[in-house]
């Protein structure tokens, strides 16, 4: 790694947040609930597509439904403790993605790919398809690689198809943002 690049990524990691614009569509997909439920993954969730328990997530598919809400989860959450724990998600996602992804960002790429790590988890994001091309600059190719990523409990999920396709618009818009 050159001085610029170096220069470039550090400086990156200190400006780019996630733009409110991305932030709204993220919260409009994932939804902001105040009360704890099981995802279609069978995760139990709160907020805005907050993950309550880790070793859930470490739980094959087929043992998840089982693992039980605890109950001082079993509550209405505040509006601030939701914020507060999506903003804590997001930073990581944030830092994950400048990370995973330091090659050809620019604010359109660098939401879309936040959104799509906030919703399959970065460790997908490390082996995927979306992430191998980005990072070889082969940005249309992984604009088409987010559809790969429409599947929730092995099933098509209509919501999943529609959240794909407009993280994919917006991080092929990204492309534009190039040109000019």
């Amino acid at each position: 790694m050159n001085v610029s690049d170096w220069f470039r990524i550090h400086y990156l990691k200190e400006q780019m947040k996630t733009s409110d614009q991305m932030i709204n569509i993220m919260k409009h997909h994932e939804g902001v609930r105040y009360r704890s439920y099981l995802c279609p993954a069978h995760i139990w969730t709160i907020g805005v597509g907050h993950a309550m328990y880790d070793e859930q997530l470490r739980m094959p598919f087929k043992n998840r439904r089982s693992f039980a809400l605890r109950p001082e989860d079993n509550r209405v959450w505040s509006e601030e403790e939701v914020d507060a724990l999506f903003k804590k998600d997001l930073e990581r996602f944030e830092r994950g993605v400048l990370r995973l992804c330091p090659n050809n960002l620019n604010w359109p790429r660098f939401d879309a790919l936040v959104s799509l790590s906030f919703n399959i988890g970065l460790g997908n994001l490390q082996r995927s398809s979306v992430r191998m091309r980005h990072n070889r600059g082969d940005l249309i190719s992984a604009g088409e690689a987010f559809m790969m990523w429409t599947k929730g409990g092995g099933k098509v999920l209509p919501g999943l198809v529609r959240r794909r396709k407009e993280e994919k618009h917006i991080y092929l818009t990204g492309l534009k943002e190039d040109e000019s």
